[in-house]
């Protein structure tokens, strides 16, 4: 099953965590590219919300087109990179300074899904609810 379906079933409450997730790591996600002075000095779209950094990324162009329209950008072009999902959350999120995750196609209301920064999803030394984990036991 492709990530969009996987993301309709678990919605749906018939979808299984574990599918999601796999599915999620073995997509191609188009990821747009940060630019001008409200994005930041390059690198990848993203925004902070709930402390957590969180990189957009949309399963096809057209999900990439529709969050440009919802911001009022869609006369303007729009580079991204192609990215495995796996690559964003095992290599991009380690790099970030606190804690990320990445947000997939989001401009659609009944198929966005978070994918944020727990065990299982994100490494180890990234995952929030590990942390909390380790803190409740010293302490």
């Amino acid at each position: 099953m492709e990530l969009t379906a996987e993301i309709a079933a678990y919605r749906m409450g018939t979808g299984d965590p574990g599918r999601l997730v796999g599915e999620f790591r073995r997509a191609v996600l188009l990821v747009p590219l940060a630019g001008g002075s409200a994005d930041g000095d390059g690198g990848l779209r993203s925004a902070v919300s709930g402390g957590i950094r969180w990189f957009y990324a949309f399963t096809d162009e057209e999900a990439l087109a529709r969050f440009a329209e919802a911001r009022g950008e869609a006369e303007r072009e729009w580079p991204y990179l192609a990215v495995l999902g796996a690559r964003l959350v095992d290599a991009v999120v380690p790099e970030v300074d606190g804690p990320a995750g990445v947000a997939v196609n989001v401009a659609d209301t009944d198929g966005s899904m978070l994918f944020p920064p727990v065990a299982g999803i994100v490494p180890d030394a990234c995952a929030v609810d590990i942390e909390a984990e380790s803190a409740a036991v010293v302490g």
